[in-house]
């Protein structure tokens, strides 16, 4: 198993910089995916340490060796393109084997290796098959076996999963957590789905505009954004703009307090506070105060202001899930809410927002 160090790498296309400085650690036998929209960098970044890219400056380790200016074919790397790139003209087997060919390694040895990477992959018997003779999801094994027979120190996938329905994508999501699992492979993974990088990754990195904006676990990244951008990139976020209060309040700008996690800035600065829609329970409004309670003088608690009345504007039914958009002191709330046996609310329902000020995250605005 090997790590991959990056070290203030940067690369532009012409006037136009796509990477910025980019300094990150993946460490032997991890899975991390490398997430952003379009133009982020991610796939200049996976580009960089493959070879297929110089950079700009910065230096680019694998395995505690500066490889920066060595050869695509000399980093021992293996890659799966989103395309899959197999050559038609050839067998399952040749196409496997394509890479032991390269390095001189055939007869019963090269048979040997290509039999063991098509059982990792799950194809034993498809040997003799041609591509075409393939479903989309045996394709994306093919191309992953041909990457790991030649036992490489680390496994570059560039949005391999991309091509397939949602169905089989949701398999073989399953199935390369366990290929890179049986293998131990330190593997970056390249994609714009969110919902995959959580599922697949060790730890997740959201780039924008050519810069890491925050790296670690997906329970991390998802529970405890750091900016504003990471919070609304990453799934859904209700934001609560307003200034800091004392302790840990932040007053809104119609006066509502609600308290937050986290610390924060002197009185007066301005903040932006961060909830996910799944933390916010709906229920009436007699109900949330018994539930969340006044405190000894009759004030409102520290646990009762992260309540807020609000109006139900619509409602989206998913079968397993509901999303309700409520109107509440000039803002619209996103609320998601399990289908239980409970009768849902209606458009219209007068109801009352209720969260934890545990999960309300103070969340940074981005730097220009």
């Amino acid at each position: 198993m090997t790590d991959v160090d990056i070290n203030a790498v940067a690369k532009s296309f012409g006037a136009t910089p796509v990477l910025s400085g980019i300094t990150a650690q993946f460490g032997e036998g991890s899975f991390t995916s490398l997430l952003g929209p379009s133009g982020s960098g991610k796939t200049t970044l996976l580009r960089i340490v493959a070879g297929f890219v110089a950079p700009d400056e910065g230096r680019v380790s694998i395995g505690g060796r500066d490889v920066t200016g060595t050869p695509v074919w000399a980093r021992n790397i293996g890659m799966v393109f989103q395309s899959y790139a197999l050559f038609p003209h050839m067998s399952v087997s040749d196409n496997v084997g394509f890479g032991l060919a390269r390095r001189g390694i055939k007869g019963g040895a090269a048979k040997r290796e290509i039999e063991a990477a098509l059982e990792l992959v799950r194809l034993p018997g498809y040997g003799a098959r041609r591509p075409k003779e393939l479903s989309g999801g045996q394709q994306q094994r093919v191309a992953l076996a041909r990457a790991i027979v030649t036992k490489p120190s680390v496994l570059l996938l560039d949005e391999p999963l991309s091509a397939l329905d949602r169905r089989l994508r949701q398999e073989m999501q399953v199935e390369l957590v366990r290929i890179q699992r049986a293998s131990g492979l330190t593997t970056i993974f390249v994609t714009h789905d969110q919902e995959e990088a959580l599922t697949l990754s060790d730890r997740v990195a959201i780039l924008d505009r050519g810069r890491i904006v925050q790296i670690g676990a997906p329970a991390e990244i998802y529970e405890r954004p750091k900016t504003r951008f990471a919070a609304e990139f990453l799934g859904d976020i209700n934001l609560f703009e307003g200034i800091a209060a004392g302790g840990d309040w932040v007053a809104l700008a119609d006066g509502r307090l609600i308290a937050c996690t986290g610390v924060l800035p002197p009185d007066g600065i301005r903040v932006t506070a961060a909830v996910r829609p799944e933390k916010i329970a709906i229920v009436s409004g007699d109900k949330a105060i018994r539930e969340m309670g006044r405190d000894a003088g009759g004030e409102a608690s520290r646990e009762a202001a992260n309540r807020l009345e609000a109006t139900i504007a619509s409602v989206v039914y998913a079968g397993a899930a509901l999303t309700y958009k409520a109107e509440a002191a000039g803002r619209t709330v996103t609320i998601f809410a399990q289908n239980s046996d409970a009768r849902p609310h209606a458009v219209g329902d007068a109801v009352t927002l209720v969260w934890s000020p545990g999960h309300t995250v103070l969340v940074e605005e981005d730097r220009p």
